[in-house]
């Protein structure tokens, strides 16, 4: 048999810090807002473990660096988590000089499908 890592599923998510510019409250945000949309039922469907599912996170700020992505990562309930945090995402100047922080994230599901060789 062979490794065969097929994504399944991406969903996308926005979330927000209005006030304290915490980077990673705005990706926590933005995964439950990806999350919230469905439930994922993939693993049952393939006849696998929901520990068995690969979550690959992308999270996109202005300042990946002060995103904690364990805090991230805990998030999820089950399956190997890999976050990955990259420049993009908003901050939105206000009037008191503090932006508002915004977060843009992708979540992909993937199972390995073995294959017979």
């Amino acid at each position: 048999m062979t490794m065969a890592v097929k994504r399944l599923l991406t969903e996308f998510g926005m979330g927000a810090s209005l006030r304290r510019q915490d980077y990673t409250q705005a990706a926590v945000r933005g995964v439950k807002d990806a999350l919230w949309h469905n439930s994922i039922n993939l693993a049952e469907l393939f006849g696998k473990a929901k520990k068995d599912m690969l979550i690959d996170v992308e999270v996109a700020v202005q300042n990946p660096a002060s995103v904690d992505v364990n805090a991230v990562a805990e998030i999820f309930p089950y399956g190997q988590v890999q976050v990955t945090v990259v420049p993009g995402g908003l901050d939105v100047p206000r009037p008191d000089g503090l932006p508002t922080v915004m977060a843009n994230v992708a979540i992909s599901v993937s199972l390995d499908l073995k294959v017979a060789s």
